[in-house]
């Protein structure tokens, strides 16, 4: 009986030993974790700078790969390294007028137009903002609702009235007590939500909207006719027809700068007019004349 009393003592005692070696070994085992930047890519239009200048963007993919302590792997991937690239596209250069990194970061990299010589992007919360020739800074932010609860994402900001830039998501059509658009005072940092007052209402059909001066200027794509039309303070001043600018329900018009994109061709207003300058498309960023001759860079 001793005996077996001894044999199954020693026999616990080496089950102990070896979880407490299991235990020790797991201890010493990690994940294996590698990141690594890759080439440049994804290269859109941001803007235009005057008739003959465009801002593009792009950034530098990583990758990212994790190997488990248990065999398991998984890959990550996105976009950092910042870069905004001057190009010329009235007449076919070798490369960009100018280039630079703007920052180190992984994330972010989307940017768009300010103003005509002023950029932006989501940093956080905040604002990333970069002027030409300048180097990058941010712009801390704080948020305040005036008249309503329901904040909506940022994709434009536009120049507004009293020198301020209204900020807009998607259509003004939201109810309730939903925000409609913002309004965002550089000076202070301070991003107001509001709902369209009485004088404002009118611009509820508006697809995009900012102000010249103390005008605002409104566009808007018909739904029924897919013509284009550009109102100034409520009134029509401009058509443009469907078949012109091959315009239909999904066209995508919008203000870019002191420009106007209509489903793909630069327009800029002289005298309350639109005049067309080029056709052009993100993709290898290129720009037509229409009679097939086109102007391509690439990253």
């Amino acid at each position: 009986m001793m005996i077996l009393m001894n044999c199954l003592c020693h026999a616990r005692l080496l089950v102990v030993a070896l979880t407490v070696f299991v235990c020790v070994g797991m201890w010493g085992c990690s994940d294996r974790v590698e990141f690594k930047w890759v080439g440049r890519g994804n290269m859109s239009i941001a803007g235009f700078i005057d008739d003959s200048l465009v801002v593009a963007y792009d950034c530098r993919g990583w990758l990212e790969t994790t190997e488990t302590w248990n065999g398991g792997y998984s890959e990550d991937e996105g976009c950092g390294h910042d870069r905004l690239l001057v190009y010329n596209y009235r007449v076919q250069e070798d490369g960009p007028r100018w280039s630079d990194s703007l920052t180190n970061k992984s994330g972010g990299y989307r940017w768009y137009q300010l103003t005509d010589s002023i950029f932006w992007r989501w940093e956080g919360y905040n604002i990333l903002l970069w002027k030409l020739g300048e180097t990058a800074h941010e712009m801390k932010l704080s948020r305040k609702n005036e008249g309503c609860s329901q904040e909506f994402e940022i994709n434009r900001i536009h120049q507004w009235l009293d020198d301020g830039f209204i900020a807009l998501g998607g259509r003004f059509s939201a109810g309730g007590d939903s925000c409609q658009y913002a309004v965002l005072d550089t000076i202070s940092g301070i991003l107001t939500y509001k709902r369209l007052d009485k004088d404002l209402e009118w611009i509820e059909i508006c697809d995009d909207v900012r102000a010249f001066g103390g005008d605002i200027y409104c566009l808007v794509l018909d739904r029924e006719l897919f013509d284009v039309l550009l109102l100034i303070n409520s009134d029509v001043k401009n058509t443009l027809l469907k078949d012109d600018f091959q315009l239909n329900r999904y066209a995508t018009i919008s203000f870019i700068g002191n420009y106007m994109n209509i489903f793909q061709s630069l327009c800029f207003l002289e005298k309350e007019q639109i005049k067309w300058l080029t056709n052009f498309s993100s993709e290898k960023v290129s720009f037509g004349d229409g009679k097939g001759n086109y102007i391509t860079y690439e990253n």
